[in-house]
């Protein structure tokens, strides 16, 4: 706990820091070499975690969203840069937390109103669908923890198929929670981390629009949107979405490997970037064939496009994903730690 309070200290020294510099430190290369050093310091600092969860997601939320989130500040783009500046607080928060404000839709502004381009000023509307949802996933977590119980009796194929279910429901209740907790204090509309990832029907649904919206909205910001400007003065506006969609698979792929990196502490094999590359490769070949043969005319039924996306993931997840994981023992390490927190809520509850 020691070493976890010392960890968050120096995000909140960093973050103070940085939050200063974009006060007189003009936008561009002279303020990117002023938050270059905290960007390296975020990159070190998950390498004091040993556990895979408290590890595992403070490499997420600094190592990966909160130095893109840094480097667009640098440049004025992103969440943290906004017209008024936002306060210490708020910065800390969205730097730091894999949070976003809800965009206002267009409207008309009105002299004595305040302009949407603040959009602090939008507070959360009143949900009862949420708490239930997370209520209902996180039993079903519990319920798939229960069952590794009972591991040998399933087929190898199957367990992989359990640690999908987990990998999603994890991510989506520990992102979840985080917004919440952020909604409350904050007081603010927040986009949702997840829309239904398992209602995909194709690639660019469930890459684009459905698995980690805050991952892909800071993907878009810092690398497919330059790279999308580049390719359209190479290849022309209606191709340009190709090569960029690439280009932000292989910084997503290096940045998975370098996650995985700091779960297992060992040399990379990379075999999880292939598998993100490959993806990437799979994408833009999807979005070539709705361009030139099918002319986003011709659309398979949801019942079919449906279980053939998400068969298509779990097979390639199969072969690259999940075999470093298990060679590596990280899915063990997350089993145990699971039993510790099982036995420290029974203690607590009894």
């Amino acid at each position: 706990m020691n070493n976890f309070i010392n960890v968050w200290l120096s995000v909140f020294i960093s973050l103070c820091y940085c939050y200063s510099i974009g006060k007189f430190v003009p936008k561009g290369i002279p303020r990117l070499f002023g938050v270059l050093p905290i960007v390296c310091l975020f990159l070190l600092l998950p390498l004091n975690f040993s556990s895979i969860h408290l590890g595992g997601t403070f490499a997420f939320f600094i190592a990966w969203l909160a130095n893109f989130k840094l480097l667009l500040f640098a440049f004025g783009k992103g969440p943290l840069s906004s017209n008024p500046s936002i306060s210490l607080g708020h910065f800390i928060a969205f730097a730091c937390l894999p949070i976003k404000i809800q965009e206002n839709p267009p409207e008309k502004t009105h002299p004595n109103r305040p302009s949407k381009e603040n959009p602090i000023l939008k507070r959360p509307r009143k949900s009862h669908k949420w708490p239930l949802n997370i209520t209902i996933k996180s039993i079903l977590l519990a319920m798939l923890i229960q069952l590794y119980d009972y591991s040998d009796k399933f087929h190898p194929r199957a367990i992989l198929c359990l640690y999908c279910f987990h990998i999603y429901l994890g991510l989506e209740i520990t992102l979840a929670l985080v917004a919440a907790l952020a909604r409350a204090v904050l007081r603010l509309e927040l986009e949702p981390q997840f829309n239904a990832p398992y209602l995909s029907t194709s690639l660019q649904d469930f890459w684009g629009k459905r698995w980690n919206i805050m991952v892909t909205s800071i993907l878009r910001q810092a690398i497919y949107e330059p790279f999308l400007n580049i390719a359209t003065h190479v290849v022309g506006h209606k191709w340009a979405p190709l090569p960029a969609i690439l280009g932000t698979f292989v910084v997503s792929a290096l940045m998975h490997e370098l996650m995985f990196y700091y779960l297992s502490h060992v040399k990379p094999t990379w075999e999880i970037t292939w598998f993100f590359l490959f993806h990437g490769v799979c994408l833009v070949v999807e979005i070539y064939l709705k361009k030139v043969v099918l002319y986003q005319k011709v659309r398979l039924p949801r019942l079919i496009s449906g279980p053939l996306a998400l068969g298509f993931l779990a097979v390639t997840g199969f072969w690259m994903f999940f075999p470093p994981v298990l060679r590596y023992k990280v899915d063990v390490r997350v089993l145990e730690e699971c039993t510790v927190f099982k036995d420290i809520f029974h203690a607590l509850k009894f």
